[in-house]
């Protein structure tokens, strides 16, 4: 016997608010990760390691699955190196930044990409910011100077990095949305991690950083790869695909309150006041200028085991 309606809708709001929780626990250790990473390696290397071994676990599955197409590389080829690029770049920027900003800070200043995919969104689609909008977006982007901002050395080294990682990453987001809609979830995964990978190599090579890691480096590079990279984007995009995308946005503007317990937990590093009243600033712009984006459509995005999906 079917399950009556209240039942079925009960059972709907658990699984959702299980996939939430699931979701703002993962997004919330990528920067804990990274400044975990700092203990033991160069972080001029360990994002290429991260990268080659997601790489390996999601070419692992691609292989016993047969899914794997290296067509889809040859199709695609700018686009992967493009974005490969984009996210080599930012995820180097993001983890040398860990170096002098703790990983509360640094969730909270990432969330100033937000504002820049809009801005991106704004270019290519010819969107519009309402009056609203553009008011959360100057007080965002106010937020992001006060945490950068330091007496005596005017802006901070490590938040200007990461401001530019979350512009590059964003830019990397504006592609896919336009380009990527037709490449299924596997290979567009695997060929994003494999051009990511190949350009984070040769940036170690070209800067002379390349470096063989230690035991313990190894176990926190698997655990980071396998957590914060493939099991954190799976979740990521299914939870795209089964809540409105502006939803989705708005839920992961909490994972820098989770990060900064973390960050607190296993570095006892805590913001200061000042990097608290950006962090606030960027956020409740972030929300002013989500709450009023209207005309946001959900976006389908398939889990792995579907051939076919639109990614992000």
């Amino acid at each position: 016997m079917p399950p009556s309606p209240p039942t079925q809708a009960k059972r709907v709001t658990d699984q959702s608010g299980l996939l939430i929780t699931v979701l703002l626990l993962f997004d919330s250790f990528h920067y804990v990760f990274g400044r975990e990473l700092h203990l033991y390696i160069s972080p001029n290397v360990s994002a290429m390691y991260v990268m080659i071994i997601s790489t390996a676990e999601i070419a692992l599955y691609g292989f016993v699955t047969r899914q794997l197409d290296w067509r889809v590389l040859r199709r695609h080829l700018w686009f992967f190196l493009a974005i490969g690029a984009l996210i080599g770049f930012a995820t180097n920027l993001g983890y040398t930044a860990l170096g002098s900003v703790d990983p509360g800070t640094a969730s909270m200043l990432g969330k100033i990409g937000t504002i820049f995919a809009i801005g991106f969104g704004m270019i290519w689609l010819r969107e519009r910011f309402t009056g609203w909008q553009w008011l959360g977006a100057l007080i965002a982007i106010g937020g992001s100077f006060i945490i950068a901002y330091r007496p005596g050395n005017y802006l901070q080294f490590g938040s200007l990095l990461l401001l530019l990682e979350a512009l590059l990453y964003s830019l990397h987001t504006t592609l896919v949305k336009r380009y990527g809609g037709e490449i299924d979830f596997i290979n567009f995964f695997f060929f994003r991690l494999l051009a990511t990978a190949t350009i984070l190599f040769m940036l170690a090579v070209g800067t002379r950083a390349l470096a063989w890691p230690s035991a313990i480096a190894w176990r926190w590079l698997i655990v980071t790869a396998t957590v914060d990279v493939v099991i954190s984007r799976i979740f990521y995009y299914v939870a795209l695909r089964r809540l409105n995308m502006s939803v989705h946005t708005l839920i992961l503007t909490l994972s820098p309150a989770i990060t900064v317990i973390w960050s607190f937990w296993l570095f006892r590093t805590l913001p200061t006041l000042q990097q608290l009243s950006g962090g606030a600033a960027i956020l409740f712009g972030v929300l002013i200028v989500l709450s009023q984006q209207r005309t946001m459509k959900p976006s389908v995005v398939y889990p792995p085991k579907l051939t076919k999906g639109v990614t992000q």
